[in-house]
């Protein structure tokens, strides 16, 4: 990633292995392994490590990539992206404004309206039901 994701022991001390591997160390979850790929609920994603507002329930799609796939935020105030020239291509990473967690990437691929594919880690979301 360009852009180091600073180190902040309090939330990382609130995160599983496997949150910390994906939203302080910039990793990504098996594709497929996701607790909310499948949610059909209605309701709010939230950033995992802080609660920012981050996805509708209803701007999510299925991409059949394995990841949550939305086609935009709630709020756009509420995400950070970032270029990330990483594994010798680029893409557009996506983190959370408030906390600076990495989520996922962002790709001109999707196949609604906005054209936009918000690929995000199930790790890196937690779910609030309407």
């Amino acid at each position: 990633m360009d852009k180091p994701i600073e180190k902040n022991e309090e939330i990382e001390k609130k995160l599983t292995p496997e949150q910390v591997d994906v939203m302080r160390n910039c990793g990504t979850e098996p594709p497929g392994s996701g607790k909310w790929l499948h949610n059909k609920e209605t309701g709010m994603y939230v950033c995992a490590a802080c609660g920012q507002e981050l996805f509708k329930s209803d701007a999510k799609f299925d991409s059949g990539t394995g990841w949550p796939s939305f086609d935009e935020p709630a709020n756009r105030a509420n995400i950070e992206l970032i270029d990330d020239n990483s594994m010798g291509m680029h893409r557009v990473e996506v983190r959370c404004k408030n906390c600076g967690s990495h989520l996922g990437h962002l790709f001109d691929d999707g196949p609604t309206k906005t054209g936009q594919r918000f690929c995000i880690n199930s790790v890196a979301l937690d779910f609030k039901k309407k």
